[in-house]
């Protein structure tokens, strides 16, 4: 990850960035909500409902997740052990 090159990143940014600051600008109460439903219609709107295509959905959506782990949760909770302490 970033799987798009950076030549291309400017023109989806210039979608993403106004919807970005829409998100922020609700309740946090309110926003996985809303991203729930930006996902979900992305992937109903750009995947055909068969089976290999759902699969690469699914892949999709998992490699999400692994990357949001490995780049952002990991290295929080190594920074939250060094603070905090390890289990013991």
């Amino acid at each position: 990850m970033p799987y798009i090159r950076k030549e291309k990143r400017p023109e989806v940014d210039k979608i993403l960035d106004p919807l970005i600051v829409y998100l922020k600008s609700k309740p946090m109460e309110e926003q996985d909500g809303i991203v729930n439903y930006v996902v979900s219609k992305m992937i109903w709107s750009l995947y055909p409902k068969k089976y290999f295509h759902l699969n690469r959905a699914l892949g999709v959506l998992t490699a999400i997740t692994h990357e949001l782990y490995r780049r952002i949760v990991a290295p929080f909770e190594d920074e939250m052990i060094k603070e905090r302490g390890d289990i013991k």
